[in-house]
């Protein structure tokens, strides 16, 4: 794992500030998503403590009525202001809350994701890119929720938003939008369902995983 510190900002990029996406109501699992324990640590935690120290700041997202879930209230915390838009509203709160800073934004539900993956995305910052993401494994869209926003991209979600358009891959689907391959396959798996985490739990016990 990288020992890296965060970034020292340039006059031409802005802070880099870290969200981690716990908002969800895990309708489909039928359980907490950010409380299932992949390792020793619940998710939530182990995706902050990856995050938090390649950013200058770091928040969890989460829904009014979860402020004070135990697991959450360990954290910091930027609630939704716009509920019922999915995960668009995590991005529009963290922009409201720092409107000049970049975010780096991971889903909480992301068991097999490791600071090399998150290092690509750092690394590929440049000013000519409103936001950096990966190519999806399984669509070659982009992954939204293992993304640098820069605040431009931002700023466009916002627009889309206010015209009743709440999914984040059109954003991304712009010309200036950097998508990068993987740099360690199945990096962005995760689980729906009690059966997909039960497959994935497997699969990360399986001997030679790392």
């Amino acid at each position: 794992m990288s020992n890296a510190a965060p970034p020292t900002p340039s006059a031409a990029l802005p802070v880099l500030h870290g969200l981690v996406l716990a908002g969800g109501r895990s309708a489909r699992m039928g359980r907490d998503k950010a409380a299932l324990r992949y390792g020793v640590q619940p998710q939530l935690e182990a995706a902050f403590a990856l995050l938090q120290p390649l950013v200058e700041e770091c928040y969890v997202s989460l829904r009014a009525d979860q402020q004070d879930e135990p697991l959450r209230a360990r954290f910091p915390q930027l609630m939704d202001t716009a509920p019922g838009i999915g995960p668009a509203a995590g991005l529009l709160a963290a922009h409201a809350h720092a409107p000049q800073a970049a975010w780096l934004v991971v889903a909480c539900d992301l068991p097999c994701l490791g600071t090399d993956t998150l290092d690509a995305l750092r690394a590929a910052r440049d000013p000519a890119h409103a936001a950096i993401a990966f190519r999806s494994e399984h669509d070659s869209l982009a992954e939204p929720l293992c993304a640098i926003w820069e605040p431009i991209a931002l700023q466009r979600l916002q627009a889309q938003v206010a015209q009743g358009r709440y999914g984040l891959r059109s954003v991304l689907a712009s010309d200036d939008v950097h998508l990068l391959r993987l740099p360690v396959a199945h990096a962005l798996d995760n689980a729906n369902t009690p059966e997909e985490h039960d497959a994935l739990l497997l699969r990360r016990k399986a001997p030679g995983h790392d």
